[in-house]
This record gives structure tokens, C-alpha cells and sequence, in this order.
């Protein structure tokens, strides 16, 4: 077992803990998942002290839980699986290390977050291409690792996008650089030459940010990543599509997207978007949320810093002419809630508290992807299963969001509760676990499960578990990289 004065060699006497209060900070988070406590808490200050930790880990076989973001953490994928791990908190590696507005790509630290990113692109005139409202301490590095979707999916060309290259300390000790950033030379010499890490796939023929792509920390710590970037919008004329006809809705959708006529393309219903924009609670949440359509369609037209009015010209009317075909209306503002500010909302870090935790203080997220012919099935199967444990359908959020160019999406329900509410918290709880049983029976991809919902998925393949168990024996044979998480 590792000792307290070997981490503090590494990292310091400030940055090393045992006191009981900050483990248990560290033991339990917002999801169903069991608390365990840590043996102790470390904060690195750079890859180097990463690389030190994971090697003492091996030698003194002790699990060691990597975590980016700040509280509150909703999965369970942070929470140690077994007892006397240490948990790596990366979130003080706030280096932003390069913005290179020629190639659109950004390089920063685990420990940097959607609201210090944002405006340092934008210094550059660039942008990045987020998921909807995230945390205001979420990591930007964690977030692309977890492969969270994303509001752009014109620009999303692989489902591991935005993300680009990494630098990683595998489980082995073994520090490692994906993509182009694999070589030749050091990252420095790349520059000189006037490379970008930009290029994901390599080095070679493998593809090794696949691998950590979702693997929740259970392959090693990456110490920064690159990320691409779009170019700033000159001009933006977001609208809004109100609709009770998800099938209506999303023919629209198609063809905006696959005609490339829009940048951000969003779903949400009508809970969910009185969430993210209410002010006061409940009065602004339930008026709101009353006074809208089921579904609300928000996507946005840009244009950039040539001929942008004439771009945004052609393209609006571009899509008021597929609006006309397929039977829809877009309109700049729903229920009092005007185009422009849910832009706003949904392109920047959520204000305090967390939009997801306004309704209740809690909420347990069921996802997956599916293709657009699957959604009215698989949305009547969750109101289905919402009114059998007697949890009203009206107040459960749902997001869909296409992603990959438009050719398949993700589907989030989100089931708020109030935490201190025993009976609440056990009928969301059985109702997440039954819906990921009969989603998934009814041809629901669940491509990130978390905490028992890993269990469920990942186990019902044994091939998979198999090959996972061998790329694991690869690159942690010791198996102190999050033991417990996945099929570990």
C-alpha cells in the first residue's frame, strides 16, 4: 500500500491529503453509485507528477482514480470502485498551452474548463464546438474524453470529435502521444515545422484515442489534449421550431443538416428548456414550461468574416424553404423565450446552480444513440415506463441531439428528484435501471454506461468483455487504473 510521505515527495505537502473531510468529499457523488473512500488525495501539478504517481501505484499495487472536473459529479465514474484507492485530482493542471487560429485546433491540461477555454479562443476568433450548457467546472479535456455530445453537428465528423491528440500516462508508466503528435520530434519541433496535432488517427495505423475514448479512466490519465475549433460567426440569426410531432420535426432536421445550412441543432422538450432558462424557482420554471410546445427545435445560422449578411441571407432562406416542405415554422422566439438568449444559454457554461439540479437538487441521466426512425418508439416506451412507477412524464427532461452529421443521435432523459426524498430517490433509481433494460431491448445504443448500467450493457457481450480484458492487460496489466469501472 503507498504511503502519505511518498505522495507528498511527488507532489508537495499542500498537494497530498488524508484528512477525512476531503476523502469524503471524493467517496460519493450525485449518481446511485455506492460511496467508497479513498485512501488519499493527490493533486499533481504536471505530467511529470502524473507519471511518478502511477509508477509508485504499480510498484505499491494501489488504485488510483483520475478525476479532471469539478463538484458536483453526476456518473459514479469518479467514485473509487474499491477501498484504499487514491484519487488524482487533475483539476489544478490549468495550462492553456496553445491556440493556433490558422489550423482551428486548441491544446490545454485536464484541469482547464469550458469557462476559462471560451474566451481564450475567442481572443483568437475561434470557437469551440461544446455540449449543451455544460458545468462551469467541467473539464474541457474530460468532457471530449467521455465523448459528450456536442451542439454543432455540422462540424461533428466522428464521434470522438472535437477531440484530436493526447498525451497520456498509460497504466503501465508509460507516457504516450496519440495522433499526430506521436512524431516525429518533440510537440515543439512539430511547431516549428508548422504542425498543429490536429490529425486524431495515428501514430500509424492505430487509433489509440478509441481506446480512452469512454474508458473512464480505466487506462490511464491524460496529461493535455488538442481539441479542433471553428472559426467565430461574424453574424448569427438563431430561431426556434415548436412542435408536438417529433417524426415532423426531425424530417426537418434532416435536411438542414445534410444541406449544411446550420450550426448549432438542438432538441429539447419543454421541462428541459424551462430548466436551463428559468430565473425563479418554481413560479418562472412552471410558467414557462406551461407555455410551451412539447419539443423546441433551436438551430442557429452564421455568418463569417466574408460576405457574412449575404451568407446568412441566402441560407435563412434556404431553410424557411425546406421549413415549407416539411410542414414546420421557425420563429425567433417560443412562450416568451427568445431565440437569441437560448443561444446564449446553450453555448456557455450553465450559471450556478447547475441547470439539470434547478427542479429538484438531483437528477440521474438515461442516455443513448439511436437513429431518427427509432425516437417516437423509444419516447413512448420511457412515458410508458415513467407512468408504470408513477413519476409524471411532464416534469422528465429530454434533450436529443444530432450528432456525427446528422446521421444518428443522442437521447437523454433526464429524471429530476429531490435527494433527501427516500421514496423519490428509489423510484428514479428503478426507474433509470428499467428503462435502460427496455430501451436497450427495443434497439437503444447505450455507447457510455455508467456505474450499474455498465454492468448491464457491457456484460450482455462476452466477445467484448474479452477484448476489452485483453487491451486492458496491454496498457494496465496491474489493473490499478479505476479497478471496478466497466468490465474491470
Amino acid at each position: 500500500m503507498v504511503k502519505e510521505a511518498d505522495l507528498v515527495q511527488i507532489v508537495g505537502a499542500g498537494n497530498a491529503s488524508s484528512e477525512s473531510a476531503i476523502l469524503n468529499e471524493y467517496s460519493r457523488d450525485i449518481s446511485f453509485v455506492s460511496p467508497v473512500k479513498p485512501a488519499y488525495v493527490v493533486r499533481p501539478g504536471s505530467a511529470a507528477d502524473v507519471e511518478k504517481i502511477v509508477k509508485l501505484a504499480n510498484r505499491t499495487n494501489t488504485p488510483i482514480v483520475p478525476v479532471s472536473s469539478g463538484p458536483p459529479h453526476f456518473r459514479g465514474d469518479t467514485v473509487p470502485g474499491i477501498g484504499g484507492a487514491v484519487v488524482v485530482d487533475l483539476s489544478g493542471m490549468k495550462k492553456i498551452i496553445r491556440i493556433d487560429r490558422k489550423n482551428r485546433v486548441a491544446m490545454c491540461e485536464p484541469g482547464v474548463t469550458f469557462g476559462e477555454l471560451i474566451p481564450a479562443v475567442a481572443e483568437e476568433g475561434l470557437r469551440l464546438n461544446m455540449p449543451l450548457a455544460p458545468r462551469k467546472k467541467k473539464s474541457v479535456v474530460g468532457s471530449m474524453l467521455e465523448r459528450e455530445p456536442v451542439i454543432m453537428p455540422k462540424y461533428h465528423w466522428d464521434i470522438a470529435d472535437p477531440l484530436a491528440c493526447v498525451e497520456i500516462v498509460f497504466g503501465t508508466g508509460d507516457i504516450f502521444r496519440t495522433g499526430s503528435a506521436a512524431g516525429p520530434g518533440t510537440i515543439e519541433e512539430q511547431w516549428a515545422a508548422g504542425g498543429s496535432q490536429k490529425e486524431a488517427a495515428g501514430p500509424g495505423q492505430t487509433s489509440l484515442y478509441r481506446v480512452i475514448g469512454g474508458a473512464q479512466g480505466t487506462m490511464g490519465i491524460v496529461t493535455w489534449a488538442s481539441l479542433r475549433c471553428e472559426l467565430l460567426p461574424a453574424i448569427e440569426r438563431p430561431f426556434m421550431v415548436g412542435s408536438s410531432d417529433i417524426e415532423k420535426l426531425f424530417d426537418f432536421i434532416h435536411w438542414i443538416i445534410r444541406l449544411r445550412l446550420v450550426n448549432e441543432c438542438s432538441v429539447l422538450n419543454s421541462a428541459n428548456l424551462a430548466a436551463m432558462m428559468a430565473e425563479k424557482w418554481p413560479g418562472d420554471y412552471r410558467e414557462i414550461r406551461d407555455s410551451l410546445p412539447p419539443y423546441i427545435l433551436l438551430y442557429n445560422v452564421a455568418g463569417y468574416e466574408y460576405l457574412a449578411e449575404e451568407r446568412v441571407e441566402y441560407q435563412v432562406k434556404d431553410v424557411n424553404d425546406v421549413a415549407r416542405r416539411t410542414g414546420v415554422e421557425p420563429v425567433e422566439a417560443i412562450g416568451g423565450i427568445s431565440a437569441v438568449d437560448l443561444l446564449k444559454a446553450a453555448s456557455r457554461p450553465s450559471a450556478e446552480p447547475y441547470w439539470k439540479l434547478r427542479a429538484g437538487g438531483g437528477c440521474q441521466d438515461v442516455f443513448f444513440v439511436t437513429v431518427y426512425d427509432r425516437l417516437p418508439e423509444l419516447i413512448a416506451a420511457m412515458h410508458d415506463l415513467a407512468d408504470e412507477a408513477g413519476y409524471p412524464a411532464s416534469d422528465m427532461g429530454i434533450y436529443i441531439q444530432p450528432i456525427v452529421q446528422g446521421t444518428n443521435c443522442h437521447v437523454e432523459f433526464n429524471l429530476f428528484y429531490d435527494p433527501s426524498n427516500t421514496k423519490e430517490v428509489e423510484k428514479v433509481k428503478k426507474l433509470s435501471e428499467d428503462a435502460v433494460k427496455k430501451l436497450e431491448s427495443k434497439g437503444a445504443f447505450f455507447s457510455r454506461p455508467y456505474g450499474e448500467t455498465a454492468s448491464l450493457v457491457v456484460n450482455r457481450d462476452a466477445a467484448t468483455v474479452d477484448v476489452l480484458k485483453k487491451v486492458k492487460s496491454i496498457f494496465d496489466p496491474n489493473n490499478i487504473m479505476n479497478p471496478g469501472k466497466l468490465c474491470f
